[in-house]
């Protein structure tokens, strides 16, 4: 499935109020490194039942990537109940990605 970049379409506030696992995933449609990591993110969070993906367009001054302080993308925040419980930076190795989603699952069992 192909996933675009859309820019903010929620504040920080509102993530932090998301319930749930959700996935914010900084970057842009452009980015080489962007378009080189999804072979490595896809397989892992492609079908993943009850995650919520949300494909952050960012840039300078965009304030919700700011707030999360996104420096490189792609960045992926992995987040339960509004709170951030993984982070991975230019993953390149779906393991990466694996671990962050163990995380977030162990994270929401908890509550």
């Amino acid at each position: 499935m192909s996933h675009g970049y859309l820019p903010e379409t929620l504040t920080r506030d509102e993530a932090d109020a998301l319930p749930g696992a959700t996935v914010l995933q900084f970057g842009t449609d452009w980015c080489g490194y962007c378009r080189a990591a999804k072979n490595v993110i896809e397989p892992v969070l492609e079908g993943v039942e009850g995650l919520n993906r949300v494909f952050v367009e960012d840039g300078k001054g965009r304030p919700l990537g700011r707030s999360y302080r996104v420096k490189l993308w792609p960045t992926l925040v992995f987040l339960a109940d509004g709170e951030e419980v993984a982070r991975v930076v230019r993953p390149w190795k779906s393991e990466d990605v694996s671990e962050a989603l163990d995380r977030q699952t162990a994270a929401l069992a908890c509550t």
